[in-house]
């Protein structure tokens, strides 16, 4: 009886596994047929059901897949369906997380909608996953030429006023402060002037997800990217001690320019020297 019993479950899971091997087979035929008639909408759905029943073809149709998601973007966007193409997007970057290819076509439709940050970000992440993709190298570029100020430049090649930071900064950390956070971090240079000179505790913040990203390259390049906690926030939205254990010793800020009057860097400093600073005793 139990030899049977085994007999029966294994014919009844021989029969899904046929039947799933069936409806991959059907549908990979429906969505070829869909292609050739250039309905890219249903081809892209009969994709998502083979690639969810059968994971093991994920590089066998990884090419045709692509093909037709952008396709069917194309389609989404000349509609204005920007819900519908960014769930796409996001769906196929379930099933390929690690593709340059769909990251940096992301991108290029954030850029062209205006939100230049996150496209940033994706091409940023296409970049990583492949350092030798021309096309993502040159979209990250060019959406950072939008995004970082020119007056970063200038600022990080004034010697003397980088200087002037850096003694100052030391100036604080051996007078007792040793924690430290850096609203706005930018390329990260306040934060690693900070742990040069002896703080044992840094924070940096950033609103742009482009300077974040760029600053996260900055520190790991120079082989600090343990002893720097950088934090995608505003600092409005840091709380203690979900993002940062306890209130720090010292707050060290460069955001003096028209965030005076938009972003808020009067607000940030009250709010850092209210909840995140230490208060003097």
């Amino acid at each position: 009886m139990p030899n049977s019993n085994a007999k029966l479950h294994s014919n009844h899971r021989g029969g899904r596994e046929a039947s799933r091997r069936e409806l991959v087979s059907r549908s990979l035929q429906s969505a070829q047929h869909c292609l050739e008639n250039q309905d890219f909408g249903t081809a892209y759905a009969h994709y998502l059901l083979v690639l969810n029943l059968a994971p093991e073809l994920k590089t066998t149709v990884k090419e045709t897949f692509q093909f037709t998601l952008f396709k069917w973007a194309e389609e989404l966007d000349s509609l204005a369906r920007i819900q519908d193409l960014f769930n796409c997007y996001e769906q196929a970057l379930e099933l390929y997380p690690n593709d340059e290819v769909i990251c940096n076509s992301m991108g290029e439709h954030l850029f062209r909608m205006g939100f230049r940050d996150e496209a940033a970000g994706y091409f940023h992440r296409a970049v990583k996953l492949n350092p030798d993709f021309a096309d993502a190298k040159e979209n990250f570029y060019r959406v950072a030429n939008w995004l970082v100020e020119r007056w970063h430049f200038i600022m990080l090649n004034d010697a003397k006023r980088n200087l002037t930071y850096l003694k100052a900064i030391e100036n604080a950390v051996h007078s007792g402060s040793k924690s430290v956070l850096d609203i706005g971090t930018g390329t990260g240079i306040l934060s690693m002037f900070a742990k040069k000179v002896g703080a044992s505790f840094v924070y940096a913040c950033e609103l742009s997800k482009t300077m974040y990203e760029l600053a996260r390259d900055v520190v790991a390049a120079n082989n600090m990217e343990r002893e720097i906690k950088l934090l995608h926030l505003k600092s409005l939205d840091i709380e203690i001690p979900k993002h940062i254990p306890e209130r720090v010793s010292l707050v060290v800020t460069e955001t003096v320019d028209a965030g005076l009057f938009g972003e808020g860097i009067v607000e940030s400093l009250i709010h850092a020297w209210e909840h995140l600073l230490l208060q003097p005793k």
